[in-house]
């Protein structure tokens, strides 16, 4: 076979492994959003809101956590470790506005001090929340997202539906709209490589044996099982950690059809190689080939692309390159589709670059990971161990 058939094959095969990928993954997200039945009552719920630092629109985030719209009796804690923390005076300003009004539930802002060493500063928040909660269901929100009047309800819709259920999530989206080329890098992060991804390992069942833990609604006798969230202790992350104690104790992790908005606003591309990294770090939690794959399967099709594509020009093969250039632009049309597909908005013109971002950048990032074995997040720095455990 000569070098230039050699090409050619490759050309046509990665335009068709990519063709087919994308449509997996596509189906896949619309499978999700199947829809589950209402329950006929609603439990009391507790929702634990951890809080370090002030988030982009932080006072709009906490606004919506206390609207989310329950039909059952919800109680709302936000919980902080620290007096000083920038955004510990707008919660305490929005729960007083939020009383004033007389609105839904209570909310309750609360500081519970720094967290012990061998344990994350989310985790011992988390803690000490389940501590105060009085819910029959327990539930835990990130700091940064913003629920709407839906997603709070079909995630409890879903556990109470699925048998042998111990915990639910719901899906996360970026919606936008971006400003700077990292929020266009963190969108693409989420609505097209991790968010399809878990909606590919989920398959038709719709569970998972980990968690991504944005939004995660708990069962109080799942939480006994497994020893309580403290069953992380230890880790750098706690969600994926408590997933796989859930299998492990049999029970089942379900995911939600309505997706949860994550609003970051501002971020650089470096900030976003940061972030990358800390998700390649959290990554490493023991998570399944099912999940794992599609994504180390994308970043193979775009650098066999790439490559094929160099060398063809490079032996002066012209017209072969078209062949595997063709498979480069349908990867960045695949990605670019995935996002939109998955909730976020079209790429203008001027970010049609960034799809192609993440595996350029990926090998780099994945060396500093193993050659640093620290981590800086929301103000603390962890040193690390092996599968992500702090050292």
């Amino acid at each position: 076979m000569t070098f230039a058939l050699l090409i050619a094959v490759v050309g046509v095969v990665l335009l068709v492994d990519i063709a087919w990928a994308h449509r997996q993954l596509a189906r896949a997200i619309r499978r999700q959003r199947l829809l589950v039945p209402r329950a006929t009552r609603y439990p009391s719920i507790s929702v634990i809101r951890p809080v370090r630092g002030r988030d982009v629109d932080a006072e709009e985030n906490f606004r919506a956590a206390l609207d989310t719209g329950y039909p059952g009796e919800i109680e709302t804690l936000f919980v902080f470790d620290d007096e000083h923390d920038p955004g510990l005076e707008p919660a305490r300003a929005v729960v007083e506005e939020h009383r004033r009004a007389a609105g839904p539930g209570r909310a309750e802002v609360m500081v519970v001090g720094a967290p012990p060493p061998g344990r994350t500063g989310k985790l011992n928040a988390m803690m000490e929340g389940v501590v105060r909660a009085r819910g029959e269901l327990i539930a835990f929100g990130d700091s940064d997202t913003r629920p709407d009047r839906e997603v709070l309800r079909a995630t409890v819709d879903t556990l109470l539906a699925s048998p042998r259920a111990g915990a639910a999530f719901a899906p996360v989206v970026v919606p936008g709209p971006a400003r700077t080329a990292g929020d266009v890098g963190y969108a693409m992060l989420l609505n097209a490589w991790y968010g399809p991804s878990v909606a590919q390992s989920a398959g038709e069942r719709g569970d998972v044996p980990f968690i991504m833990g944005q939004l995660m609604v708990f069962t109080r006798d799942c939480l006994r099982r497994i020893g309580g969230v403290g069953c992380a202790e230890g880790q750098l992350v706690d969600d994926m950690h408590i997933g796989a104690c859930v299998a492990r104790a049999g029970l089942r992790n379900v995911m939600s059809a309505h997706p949860l908005s994550i609003h970051a606003g501002g971020m650089s591309l470096y900030e976003f190689a940061r972030l990358f990294r800390r998700w390649l770090l959290f990554s490493r939690n023991g998570l399944p080939n099912s999940f794992t794959w599609p994504m180390w399967q994308r970043g193979i099709e775009f650098w066999l692309a790439f490559a094929a594509t160099s060398l063809a020009l490079l032996t002066h093969h012209g017209a072969v390159a078209l062949l595997p250039l063709a498979g480069l632009i349908a990867y960045g049309m695949s990605m670019s589709g995935l996002q939109r597909e998955f909730g976020g908005q079209p790429l203008r013109a001027r970010w049609l670059w960034l799809p192609f971002v993440i595996p350029v950048i990926a090998p780099a990032v994945f060396l500093a990971c193993v050659l640093r074995r620290e981590v800086t997040w929301r103000g603390r720095a962890y040193a690390l161990g092996t599968q992500a455990r702090l050292a």
